[in-house]
């Protein structure tokens, strides 16, 4: 394994124990009922979306998309979600760590790269899901748009 390899596994290996550390006491069930609500709440976005955001995104970025301040942003009302998607589908693929400022409010978190753990197909759903949630009123991303970021 490479050295970059290994500080992202590493990297990722932090975050998902910090996220298990938030979750805690969530079950699958549980999941599945935050999912649904999130779908409840926000039917213009029942989609699989929904599903991949509670199941891997919700613990750091909250059910609500309001982030853990300090810690891990908010994607309600971040104008990177919201602006060029290529942007955002980056993160998701690739990750993204050190300090970023996101509407004036510093943050220094670890996005793990989401690239290889789950599907493009998962990732353009989830860009979507969080696109279109919480007041954030952009367009949807295709298979296509997330193939294309390399």
């Amino acid at each position: 394994m490479t050295p970059n390899r290994r500080r992202v596994a590493r990297a990722f290996l932090l975050a998902l124990l910090v996220g298990m550390a938030a979750c805690a006491k969530t079950t699958s069930s549980g999941a599945s009922a935050f999912a649904s609500a999130a779908i409840v709440q926000n039917p213009a976005s029942a989609s699989d979306g929904a599903v991949v955001y509670i199941t891997n995104c919700s613990s750091c970025h909250q059910t609500n998309g309001e982030g853990v301040p300090g810690a891990f942003p908010p994607l309600a009302g971040n104008p990177t979600v919201t602006g060029n998607p290529v942007a955002v589908i980056a993160i998701v693929k690739h990750g993204i760590g050190g300090k970023i400022v996101v509407n004036a409010s510093a943050y220094s978190g670890i996005m793990p790269p989401w690239e290889g753990l789950i599907s493009d197909e998962d990732i353009a759903a989830v860009v979507t899901y969080i696109r279109s949630s919480w007041h954030n009123r952009a367009s949807p991303v295709s298979l296509a748009n997330v193939r294309a970021v390399r």
